[in-house]
Parts: C-alpha cells; sequence; structure tokens
C-alpha cells in the first residue's frame, strides 16, 4: 500500500515556518504581513510559495526569498522548494491580517 501524503498538513506547518519569518522593517511576520499569496505542495514533496514584497525596492529583495527558501527546506518532509516573487496585485496594507493590523496600531 503506498504511503498517503497528506499535503494539507504539510501546508500547515508551512505556514508555521513562515510565521517564524519576520520582515526586518516591521514587526510582523511575512504571513500575517500578507506577504505570501500561496503554498502549493505536490505530492512529490516539493513546495512552490508564490510571495511578494512591500515593494519592488524591498532592501531584503534578495534575502527574505531565500530566508524562506531555505527555511522550508529544513522541514523534513520538504525534497524541494521554490519562491516565486510577484507585484501582481501590489502588496497593500489590506493584505495585512486583523491581527498585524492590531500589532502595527492600524485598528
Amino acid at each position: 500500500m503506498e504511503e498517503v501524503i497528506d499535503t494539507q498538513a504539510l501546508g500547515e506547518t508551512i505556514v508555521g515556518v513562515l510565521k517564524s519569518i519576520y520582515d526586518p522593517e516591521i514587526p510582523v511576520d511575512i504571513y500575517e504581513l500578507g506577504l505570501i499569496y500561496d503554498v502549493m505542495v505536490n505530492t512529490d514533496y516539493e513546495v512552490k510559495i508564490l510571495m511578494t514584497l512591500t515593494s519592488p525596492n524591498c532592501p531584503v529583495a534578495e534575502s527574505l526569498p531565500k530566508e524562506v527558501e531555505d527555511k522550508v527546506k529544513l522541514l523534513d518532509d520538504v525534497k524541494d522548494c521554490e519562491v516565486e516573487i510577484t507585484f501582481d496585485p501590489p502588496w497593500s496594507k489590506d493584505l495585512m491580517s486583523e491581527e498585524a493590523k492590531l500589532e502595527l496600531g492600524m485598528l
């Protein structure tokens, strides 16, 4: 019998990792900040993360996606991880969670 891969559970674990990564300029994790648009996990344990940055000129444009990729690859169940940056749609404060807005005094 083949092993059943619970991609949803792995996705939730990945989200937990993403919530441990913080934007260096804003004291909120990148998930609650709304920088993560999608986390895709296939049955080969390969992960693709679609994310954005607060601006195209973000000072961590090179290091932040690499940090995301490296930390997700550390998970035992992840075979590979690719991070794709997009600016469509562009990031805005509307993408932030209520928790992030509260943390930043925006509510």
